[in-house]
């Protein structure tokens, strides 16, 4: 416990600064924080009436604080402006702060673009492990000079259904026919009028975000997608594809144009989550896995997507090929070339960002079976996961265990394991019990 002697203030103000790796140095103007009950509600910028002189000692002060604590991107200091004009240093925060949310229309350079700008100058080149990245700050990145991997261009048809949709069509991918309800006047009516073209059900999806399973429902008439329509959130209609089962084919792309794809593999869903992915594909014939790997290449090339693209499929039940979503990043579909392939998508993926020549993608086993741990309930036994990691290794020595460091919440993805063999009904088996186990623990 730490005992502070207590400040007579006039008012708490802000000096958020950044710091690049080699030491320039940037300052926002110091901003008023003003406080209720500890929890800060209004920011001022710049802080009424404060003397110059003070600004610049603020500025200064939380500039050389960055420097000697060697701190890289955003520092925000909070400071206590006496009751008789001197600066006392409250708390430090080393990130994007509260105090400098303004930044992002109040000034050129917002707190957030300028903590990348500050990470980046010390890379040889950025990348990032989901599409949730603000495509603005990827933009801004590479207009300064930064290599970034996969560009904004390309990764705006992994944030963007829609974009993706109307990008797919334009290249005569195959595709549910689909609807851009955000751009019609009126999407209750226009999606009636689709349903009546394409039959119900009928798919919903937000345009932007949502991923295993949220932000996707199936809908049977017009009533059912009320709730959703009148839920603010843009909306792609699909057609619902007869699908005989799914599947992703996982490739990867170098900046010079290279490209190396793994087998396609079979995903299994459940409530429109990934529980199982098998490598290779059961019964899948040649003539579609080719088509299956050709697509996922031209889709890197046509996108420009440098690193690794997961191309999720539909196989339908006349035995062609739809294309369902796009993730330009390593993928859940993809996580079985750990321990399953000569190079994992990992690997690759840095190899592909690097410029590196791409590594084989020959898999180290006939079949290789992936399960997700989805959480459990509460009352699992033994309750510690290292006690259950213990017992899991020792009864399926062969079965390799990643947990994801994620707190256990029901129905939570927190982890996978990974089999390998020759026999596919034998290796479903030790990945699905190794993976239940991990996630329910012994029978109760």
């Amino acid at each position: 416990m730490l005992a502070e002697a207590k400040v007579p203030i006039a008012r708490e103000l802000a000096a958020v600064v950044a710091r690049s790796p080699y030491g320039q140095g940037a300052a926002w103007p110091v901003v008023q924080t003003v406080q209720d009950d500890g929890i800060c509600v209004e920011v001022i910028a710049p802080a009424p009436d404060l003397p110059d002189a003070l600004a610049d000692e603020a500025q200064q002060l939380a500039l050389r604080i960055a420097s000697e604590l060697g701190v890289t991107g955003v520092l925000a200091v909070e400071l206590f402006e006496t009751v008789d004009g001197r600066l006392v240093v409250n708390e430090l925060a080393m990130r994007p702060h509260n105090s400098g949310h303004w930044t992002i229309e109040g000034a050129r350079t917002s707190q957030f673009e300028q903590h990348l700008r500050a990470f980046a100058r010390g890379c040889d080149v950025v990348t990032f492990d989901h599409e949730h990245v603000p495509n603005e700050h990827v933009a801004a990145l590479a207009h300064a000079g930064v290599s970034v991997h996969p560009g904004a261009a390309a990764l705006r048809y992994a944030q963007d259904k829609a974009l993706m949709r109307a990008r797919l069509t334009e290249l005569g991918v195959p595709s549910p026919r689909w609807l851009d309800l955000s751009a019609a006047d009126d999407p209750g009516a226009a999606l009636a009028e689709f349903g009546a073209e394409v039959g119900w059900p009928i798919v919903l999806k937000v345009e932007r975000g949502g991923y295993d399973g949220r932000g996707v429902w199936l809908v049977g008439s017009l009533d059912e997608a009320a709730p959703y329509l009148d839920g603010g959130a843009p909306l792609l209609a699909e057609a619902n594809v007869p699908i005989a089962r799914e599947l992703a084919a996982v490739v990867a792309r170098s900046p010079f144009g290279q490209g190396a794809a793994w087998p396609v593999v079979q995903t299994v869903q459940d409530d429109g989550i990934c529980v199982e992915v098998i490598a290779p594909a059961p019964d899948l014939p040649d003539a579609l896995a080719d088509e299956a790997q050709q697509l996922a290449l031209r889709i890197a090339a046509e996108l420009g997507v440098t690193g690794v693209l997961a191309v999720e499929l539909f196989e339908t039940v006349d035995g062609r090929l739809v294309v369902n979503e796009l993730a330009m990043r390593p993928h859940n579909s993809g996580h079985w070339t750990i321990e399953g392939a000569r190079t994992s998508q990992f690997e690759q993926h840095l190899r592909a960002v690097l410029d590196y020549p791409l590594g084989s993608t020959t898999p180290t086993a006939p079949v290789v079976v992936m399960a997700n741990v989805l959480a459990g309930p509460d009352d699992v036994k033994p309750a510690a996961i290292d006690e259950r990691v213990h017992h899991c290794m020792a009864r399926w020595p062969a079965v390799k265990i990643h947990l994801y460091g994620k707190g256990f919440r029901p129905g939570r993805k927190v982890g996978h394991v990974t089999a390998l063999g020759s026999d596919l009904a034998d290796v479903r088996a030790r990945a699905g019990a190794a993976a239940d186990y991990l996630a329910n623990g012994d029978p109760q």
